[in-house]
């Protein structure tokens, strides 16, 4: 049911991502034209591009790298997500102990520490990104969700974190809704920040470290060199084309359409869309507690995301994941009504306490994912090229784990990291279309089925759970 003032809430919000539209966005550097070479080539300037050049820079400062990117950095799902850094590596503790059963605990201690190096790199380089070790609060809206709340939680235990379970009373006083039954406070594992701070900062990082850049620079093809490999770059309306001849690539490029073919079949890209608050007032903020500003999702399989930003706004995300015939992806879908008016009444009816806030900006963005949910690596051209994909929107903290994976694959050398099954098998492929589309558009469907009918699920997805692609929404 849409809530009559949710048309009201959204008539002035702007449609652009809330992190990218702020004065702090700085300058875009100079598109590459000309012919360039260079030790290391990283292409794409979002989280995991920008780890990688500021990796690779501080472990050897002499080494040459260049970044280049087809827009600016953290322009695409770096400064459109939700702003939630999760220590874990496998979308999940739930997914890892199913898919990697035998490594999951090393896994988790990798994940926490990364997410502690996260927090390291922040504090270093006094990256003013609101980084908050708030943790994440789960809530269960219906009854049937309760089990689930308490199955996680002993896992969680089980592996050493800090969580805490709640019934309806006391996550109520934690934040205050009419429709929470139950709530699972995980303390340990996950950061609040501002995405787009946190890519500006990388960015300057990477820089003063002596990082080259370009941005409006659009890779079009690959090529072996000897020795090496031939980026070319498509020229913009102040650039000729250009060519890079580097000695390594890293290819970070996620959901968009990938250089290296044989990436198609893993990959698929899933727009995902996203509602902010204007800031609340003292009342507004005392009508709804939140006083420890955890992040906050719900627990169906259509999940809502939500947290509160520094100036004491709420993002609201999550939902719909939307997917479109063949890979496709574009700027005209960064927007969706349909998406928008659902994720307003769903606010509301969480929230029925604001229902005079009014919404300041409303804006989608495409991630990557694949059928394990959780980022996959590999190589080609004899190893001077590595690449991660796959995030399925953890990619805030995981794309630094993925760096880190990369710049050893292309060390050559075999490492604790090399020899994780995580980083040596691959996902199942996805299905050319148009058996793709039908897949993903049944799976959406059964699983939103599953939400109206206490989470059964239907023989579909009980089909794909028995084949290892049990889908998340």
């Amino acid at each position: 049911m849409t809530l009559p003032h949710t048309g009201r809430a959204l008539a002035d919000a702007a449609p652009v991502s809330y992190w990218l539209d702020r004065p702090e966005r700085p300058d875009p550097l100079p598109p590459l034209s000309g012919t360039h070479t260079a030790d290391l080539l990283v292409v794409g300037g979002g989280y995991a591009g920008l780890w990688t050049a500021l990796l690779a820079k501080e472990a050897d400062p002499d080494r040459d790298v260049l970044l280049v990117d087809a827009g600016t950095c953290g322009w695409a799902a770096s400064g459109r997500n939700g702003g939630f850094c999760a220590a874990s590596l496998t979308h999940g503790l739930a997914n890892g102990v199913e898919r990697f059963p035998g490594e999951i605990g090393e896994l988790e201690r990798l994940g926490r520490e990364n997410l502690d190096a996260i927090g390291a790199t922040v504090a270093k380089y006094d990256i003013d990104c609101d980084f908050e070790r708030t943790g994440e609060l789960a809530v269960a809206v219906e009854p049937y969700q309760l089990d689930g709340l308490a199955a996680d939680a002993e896992l969680a235990r089980r592996y050493g974190h800090d969580v805490r379970l709640l019934d309806r009373d006391e996550v109520r006083a934690e934040v205050a809704s009419p429709t929470y039954l139950g709530g699972m406070w995980d303390r340990d594992r996950v950061a609040l920040l501002d995405p787009a701070k946190l890519a500006w900062g990388l960015r300057r990082a990477a820089l003063d470290l002596g990082v080259r850049m370009h941005e409006h620079t659009r890779v079009t093809g690959l090529a072996g060199d000897g020795a090496g490999i031939r980026a070319t770059t498509a020229g913009g309306a102040e650039a000729a084309p250009g060519t890079v001849r580097a000695r390594q690539v890293v290819l970070a490029t996620n959901a968009f359409p990938p250089l290296l073919r044989r990436l198609r079949s893993w990959i698929v890209p899933v727009y995902d869309y996203a509602l902010m608050t204007e800031p609340l007032t003292e009342a507004q903020r005392d009508a709804i507690g939140w006083r420890n500003r955890q992040g906050l999702a719900d627990t169906g399989n259509q999940f809502h995301y939500y947290r509160l930003t520094a100036d004491n706004r709420i993002l609201f995300g999550g939902y719909d994941a939307i997917y479109h015939y063949g890979n496709r992806v574009a700027p005209a879908l960064e927007q969706r009504e349909a998406t928008f008016t659902t994720l307003a009444s769903h606010f509301f009816t969480t929230f029925p306490q604001l229902a005079d806030v009014r919404f300041s900006h409303r804006w989608g963005g495409v991630i990557d994912t694949c059928t394990r949910f959780c980022a996959f690596f590999g190589t080609a051209y004899e190893g001077r090229l590595a690449y991660a994909a796959g995030f399925t929107g953890l990619g805030v903290g995981a794309t630094r784990f993925g760096a880190r994976v990369t710049l050893d694959l292309l060390s050559g050398t075999d490492t604790p990291l090399t020899r994780l099954d995580l980083v040596r098998r691959k996902p199942l492929p996805f299905p050319p279309e148009p058996a793709r589309s039908v897949g993903i558009n049944l799976t959406r469907w059964s699983l939103a089925r599953a939400d109206a009918r206490d989470g059964r699920r239907n023989l579909w997805l009980r089909t794909l759970d028995r084949l290892g692609l049990g889908f998340d929404s």
